[in-house]
């Protein structure tokens, strides 16, 4: 599958997670979390140090999402993210973009191994949504 076939089937769903959400306005945590939110789309901020982002209730990890989400958009360092890979395939999350800095050749690769669908190395949810400020 090429990278638009994956941005497709990863933007086809309703409802998806954002793990590294920010309270922060001004950083790339809290700007996906209100693209998804933009497009009237269901976002649930995944950050274990809040409570709410953007007046949506946080989860402290993905098993802690109050449903099942079509994908999880990855905005953390890459060592965190590739923790963060492992627990979505627990979670049986299948579908896995990591925006630009949360990548790591280990995360991607580890994903592959996991039979995961992983959008990196480029490709940004704010140009592909058309996030406006």
């Amino acid at each position: 599958m090429d990278v638009q076939a994956k941005i497709d089937d990863f933007l086809n769903g309703k409802v998806f997670a954002v793990v590294g959400a920010s309270r922060d306005r001004d950083k790339y945590g809290n700007k996906v979390l209100r693209a998804y939110l933009q497009k009237e789309l269901i976002a649930w901020p995944v950050n274990p140090g809040e409570e709410e982002i953007e007046g949506v209730p946080c989860a402290k990890d993905l098993a802690s999402l109050p449903e099942v989400v079509h994908g999880v958009s990855i905005i953390t360092p890459p060592a965190v993210t590739e923790a963060v890979v492992e627990e979505a395939a627990k979670a049986g999350i299948q579908r896995l973009w990591m925006q630009p800095g949360a990548e790591s050749n280990e995360a991607i690769s580890r994903a592959k191994d996991l039979g995961l669908s992983v959008i990196a190395g480029g490709p940004c949810l704010l140009v592909a949504l058309g996030y406006s400020e």
